[in-house]
């Protein structure tokens, strides 16, 4: 979960819905809706709800998922969207399903009305099989499993390639004389410019060109695909388009970059605009992924090594030159420096690689078959591993020794500690987390004391903190005396001075020694809570 969890919207969801996820799109001229497809496929949406493109038959926004009925248990295995907002997805089968803003028919069902529900696109796709959707921001295309682009809507800069600037109701085939008769594996979309990638690795554009977009030497708009002609003789194997910027990259692992560049989003190490592909990150190594999105002016891209880059407007700073990142996903750069946050591509959930290290080490706490040491306290056994143990803990490290008597055990009695302090005790060796009652971290805290745990020391003052009540606090504040906890001490004493009368009334007040009593006195007297 660690990929989501990056994407603001997800915070509220919980874990176990989280987990059930397969796939999950963040959208959004503000990166604030999301759309989620289940294991089960059944199909979810949040958020604001922009032009009614959650598809749920109404514009109310909403923090919960809702469930989209019309695309529930109909293999959905992908999702574009446009600026406007529309949204694009395609079933398994590869059908069509459109929604959302539909003001120049780029939803492509013969209308302008606007959309509420996810549709099928019964025109010329009808018969096709559809293997990929991309959006401009009022524009769509997509591509069938036998390399025909179709397009259809906004069409001001000739973004649709047909020849004109006239709008497109329904999905047409571009049928150009340049691409007509080639095979097409791969389609992308910038605010208003289109690519298309053949099988045979030639990049082919068209549309708006006013920053250089389009790679084909010049800043004029092309109504039909041209061929970019800096990228002959490359063999071409991915494409993405920005806002206003394109990245490609070759068989050989070399990035291209061109268009607008006034964030740095070429990666050239300036500002000046490009009318043609220019090589950048010649010093990285072999490129295996890029990225880029029509709604951002940002760039990234990933080498053989791992390692992941990126540059250009990251959270409103210009960054002229590929920079490393610690991320181990293009995809986590969108999420964290984008602007808006909205994905460049649908997130495949891999369950595969879900179960994290973290993850794996939590689970084998207690774990019976695979532990080599067990711990009775109380007559109760916990389960642990030795060699966890001596990783987490320097009093262990120094126990399992080969001159001490306990290395050689494989169990090992608790007499010192009562079970529930010491169980939690272990199992925050293996999560870094504590789970218990204020009374019981008494306990924990004498033990953290004991083993000169410092940060397990600071958890339990913690929860003694956020659980103090009237009832509690004497014992409480008795307690951070004996431990030595000057911060835990000074919070008790002032609650217990801010609530004197109740406080004293309470049995845990009668149960302090006479001592402690009269410190506590003698200290509030000083803070004043007796003057009139």
């Amino acid at each position: 979960m660690q990929e989501l969890s990056r994407w603001p919207i997800f915070s509220l969801l919980d874990e176990d819905f989280l987990t059930s996820l397969k796939i999950a799109y963040v959208f959004g001229n503000a990166g604030n809706e999301a759309i989620v497809i289940t294991r089960d496929d059944d199909v979810y949406a949040l958020g604001s709800n922009g032009s009614s493109c959650l598809g749920v038959g109404d514009a109310q926004s909403c923090l919960h998922p809702r469930k989209v009925e019309a695309l529930c248990k109909k293999n959905i295995v992908s999702l574009a969207c446009g600026s406007g907002p529309h949204v694009l997805a395609v079933s398994g089968s590869g059908e069509v399903y459109t929604w959302g803003h539909n003001g120049y028919s780029q939803l492509g069902n013969g209308n302008s009305n606007q959309g509420l529900i996810p549709s099928p696109l019964t025109s010329a796709l009808q018969m096709k099989k559809v293997v990929q959707v991309a959006c401009g921001s009022h524009h769509s295309l997509s591509l069938t499993d036998d390399g025909e682009v179709y397009a259809w809507g906004y069409n001001n800069c000739g973004q649709i390639g047909l020849g004109t600037t006239n709008n497109q109701t329904v999905p047409r085939k571009i049928n150009s004389a340049i691409i007509g008769s080639k095979k097409i594996s791969m389609i992308a979309c910038g605010q208003t410019s289109s690519m298309a990638l053949s099988d045979a690795g030639e990049l082919f554009a068209w549309g708006y060109n006013g920053n250089g977009q389009l790679g084909v030497g010049n800043n004029a708009n092309q109504l039909t695909p041209c061929k970019v002609i800096g990228l002959v003789g490359t063999i071409t194997t991915q494409i993405v388009c920005g806002y206003a910027h394109s990245l490609a990259l070759s068989d050989a692992g070399c990035l291209y970059a061109w268009g607008a560049n006034s964030y740095g989003q070429l990666g050239t190490g300036n500002k000046a605009h490009l009318v043609t592909p220019t090589k950048i990150g010649l010093d990285k190594g072999r490129f295996v992924e890029i990225a880029a999105c029509h709604y951002s002016h940002l760039s990234a891209a990933m080498t053989a090594t791992g390692k992941v880059y990126m540059w250009g407007q990251c959270r409103g700073q210009a960054v002229t030159s590929p920079m490393e990142t610690k991320f181990t996903k293009v995809d986590s750069i969108f999420a964290c420096f984008a602007s808006p946050p909205s994905m460049f591509r649908p997130l495949i959930v891999d369950q595969v690689q879900e179960k994290r290290v973290e993850q794996s080490v939590k689970d084998a706490f207690n774990d019976q078959e695979t532990s080599d040491l067990t711990f009775m306290i109380e007559g109760k056994p916990v389960y642990v591993h030795k060699a966890m143990l001596k990783i987490r803990c320097e009093h262990f490290r120094s126990m399992f020794q080969s001159h001490w008597g306990e290395d050689d055990k494989d169990v090992i009695e608790v007499t010192q500690f009562s079970y529930p302090v010491y169980r939690a005790f272990l199992q925050y060796l293996y999560t870094d987390h504590v789970h218990l009652q204020p009374e019981d971290a008494i306990g924990l805290l004498d033990l953290a004391n004991s083993y000169c745990e410092t940060q397990l020391k600071r958890l339990c003052e913690r929860i003694i903190k956020q659980g103090i009540t009237v009832d509690n606090a004497a014992m409480l504040l008795a307690a951070a005396l004996k431990y030595e906890a000057v911060d835990l001490e000074e919070f008790c004493f002032k609650f217990c001075v801010n609530h004197l009368t109740a406080v004293t009334q309470t049995e845990a007040f009668n149960q302090l020694d006479d001592t402690t009593v009269k410190e506590f006195i003698q200290k509030a007297a000083k803070w004043g809570a007796f003057k009139y």
